[in-house]
């Protein structure tokens, strides 16, 4: 039998879940801290994934709810690009990684996990990152809790953005 204890786990599994747009939801609180909101824009913001492939999984999320990138504006379009360059900018800066995946997974069927609110994934990789857990014992470990990684985000996100002349 396979084990892996994941005890912050059980918060999630003994609150009430909401119903909705859990991505509407975060742009709507105003507790970023908490739903870790790493920036706002304009039209869009920066997202720490609550189920992350790897530490410092980032998502960019439009405003607009929205599953398809036909819907939204030229300026939505574009915030969103320079939010995932200062996504990496911000994940180079605090984690150093070897390389990224960036994409969009279109429908359930191109794995999205949320399909009816469009989102773009920033997944920082390291070369080894994909060690004997994730292959023998498909599941991936995650070495830092979330809050620790959202506040080296969030500290080198507020200096990118600070010194930035787009956003």
């Amino acid at each position: 039998m396979k084990r892996l204890w994941t005890p912050w786990r059980m918060k999630y599994l003994e609150s009430e879940h909401p119903k909705g747009c859990v991505f509407c939801q975060k742009i709507e609180s105003a507790d970023d801290r908490d739903n870790h909101v790493l920036y706002r824009g304009k039209h869009a913001c920066i997202v720490l994934n609550l189920y992350p492939y790897n530490t410092g999984h980032l998502m960019v999320i439009p405003y607009t709810h929205t599953s398809q990138p036909s819907d939204l504006d030229g300026e939505t379009q574009m915030e969103m690009s320079i939010l995932v360059n200062r996504a990496i900018e911000a994940l180079q800066e605090t984690m150093h990684p070897d390389g990224f995946n960036i994409g969009v997974n279109l429908g359930a069927a191109a794995g999205a996990g949320i399909g009816e609110h469009l989102h773009v994934h920033v997944v920082p990789r390291w070369i080894g990152d994909t060690n004997f857990m994730t292959v023998f014992a498909e599941t991936r470990v995650v070495p830092e809790m979330l809050e620790d990684t959202y506040d080296k985000l969030k500290r080198a996100l507020d200096g990118i953005m600070a010194h930035s002349s787009e956003t």
